[in-house]
């Protein structure tokens, strides 16, 4: 009974999601933190208000409080601002970079001469038109 649960909580995946999630709520914590101690003061000291929750407008007695809006909208726009320019922009930087130094693969397949088809490598008959395909001898030394 209890060994199937077992198998399913050691699995690599299950365990590596429950890392994500806990690490997750950490950076969440902190760019929320960055956020409203650091990047919020630094508006209003430029603005001159801090908060806007207390903006509201009243239409036949409904209050319309605005200013809420603005402010989780303030907030939303700081921490993908965050997120972006000290997560997604610093790691799209390092994988442009080490994708210049990786090694190119092997290829798989070679174009059919006569239909153009894309076929395996080592396809001595292309799939397509049926004809006849020169395969590609490697050049060992001693043939020469």
């Amino acid at each position: 009974m209890f060994k199937g649960f077992r198998q399913f909580i050691l699995r690599g995946n299950v365990i590596d999601l429950a890392v994500a999630v806990v690490i997750g709520a950490a950076f969440g914590a902190v760019v929320t933190s960055f956020v409203t101690n650091i990047l919020t003061p630094c508006i209003a000291a430029v603005v001159g208000k801090p908060d806007f929750a207390a903006f509201n407008v009243t239409i036949n007695g409904a209050i319309i409080s605005y200013g809420v809006f603005l402010n989780a909208l303030i907030s939303f726009l700081l921490v993908a601002a965050a997120v972006y320019f000290f997560m997604v922009a610093p790691m799209n930087s390092w994988k442009v970079r080490a994708a210049r130094s990786a090694v190119p693969a092997d290829p798989t397949t070679k174009k059919c001469p006569e239909c153009m088809s894309e076929i395996p490598i080592a396809a001595r008959r292309c799939a397509f038109c049926t004809s006849i395909v020169a395969t590609q001898t490697q050049f060992t030394p001693g043939n020469a």
